[in-house]
């Protein structure tokens, strides 16, 4: 990448203000370990997959609680212990919808996939961490050592924007492609030099002594989002189910407001974690209101506005070979559901 416009894109990225309110083998149903196609016919449970991440995990929430059922809408949700495993299962037509990041999806799509983001669950502001052992106080002290991440997935993404803002590359360092929980679990062994995980992987690679995060999604504003990602043909043939995703979705953030020692206990189980654990994370997952999702659709000139976000990691994406090429990101939004769900809620 040219470093004059590197450094031109991390400007807008640190300059940019996160929109915000207070942004992974075979998954694990809560009815069965099968799997259904996509867009089933009406009436059949709609397939959702979601894995490890603190904006994900209150789809726990929303099934342990009958929000589905109260918005009328059948659903499979699909837990993965591995996020990269849902993202191919999306692609592959496995699954209905899944929870997960911008610039995954734009990867998914660039190899062929048609998904639509249809809702923004949150920002990441500081839950994707590169942590380190002792001794590592630079990007430029990672130079030839063994930095482990999940290949091509988001924090894979965060270490390549910290190596380019230090004029540095993948080849600077040696690279281990490992799955999020096994890259996590071999850092703290003392097998890795340095590893890029999100939460709650980050407080297993924190047990290492001396370990600390070297920079985070809250050095990069803007950088990382998360959603909820339909097929195409799920919007084209059962809208009526997305929209009932949608609206649980913001009837599961009113009862966790409403209900939060409750929702804490279940949020921190499903994680694996503990509750003071889980507490943790607060600040570094920022979840979206309505008015944050109504506005992040709009068209921008920076990283507060998904289209314009979009565009910039696309080109990010294909420029550092995460990416085969850039596709057509024109019909990636769908702003419908979200404006539904406005209007009946009188926001």
């Amino acid at each position: 990448m040219n470093i004059r416009k590197l450094v031109s894109w991390i400007a807008i990225f640190v300059v940019s203000v996160a929109i915000a309110i207070s942004c992974t083998p075979s998954p694990t149903s809560t009815s069965d370990t099968g799997s259904s196609p996509a867009a089933s016919p009406a009436g059949e449970p709609v397939t959702l997959g979601f894995s490890a991440w603190p904006g994900w995990i209150p789809w726990q929430v929303t099934q342990d609680k009958g929000i589905f059922e109260e918005n009328n809408v059948k659903v499979d949700l699909k837990w993965f212990d591995g996020y990269l495993d849902s993202i191919n299962a999306l692609a592959a037509g496995q699954l209905d919808g899944n929870s997960q990041t911008l610039n995954d999806t734009i990867s998914s799509i660039s190899g062929g996939a048609d998904l639509v983001i249809v809702l923004t669950n949150d920002n990441s502001t500081g839950n994707d961490q590169i942590i380190v052992s002792e001794g590592i106080n630079s990007i430029e002290d990672l130079r030839g050592k063994k930095v482990a991440a999940e290949e091509g997935t988001v924090d894979h993404f965060l270490l390549l924007l910290g190596l380019q803002q230090a004029g540095m590359t993948q080849a600077d360092i040696e690279f281990q492609p490992l799955e999020t929980g096994a890259a996590a679990a071999a850092f703290a062994a003392g097998q890795l030099d340095a590893v890029g995980v999100f939460a709650p992987f980050t407080t297993k690679a924190l047990e290492r002594p001396g370990s600390k995060p070297l920079f985070t999604s809250a050095d990069f504003p803007g950088a990382i989002s998360d959603h909820l990602v339909v097929s195409r043909q799920m919007v084209d043939e059962r809208p009526d189910d997305v929209q009932a995703l949608v609206n649980s979705w913001f009837d599961t953030l009113n009862y966790i407001n409403d209900n939060k020692a409750e929702t804490l206990t279940i949020m921190s189980k499903r994680g694996g974690v503990t509750e003071d654990e889980y507490k943790e994370y607060e600040t570094g997952t920022t979840i979206f209101t309505i008015e944050d999702n109504l506005k992040a659709m709009e068209a921008g000139s920076d990283m507060t506005s998904l289209p314009y976000a979009a565009e910039e990691i696309s080109n990010f994406l294909v420029e550092a070979g995460l990416a085969p090429q850039a596709p057509d990101l024109s019909k990636l939004f769908d702003d419908r559901f979200v404006k539904a769900y406005a209007e009946s809620a009188g926001t």
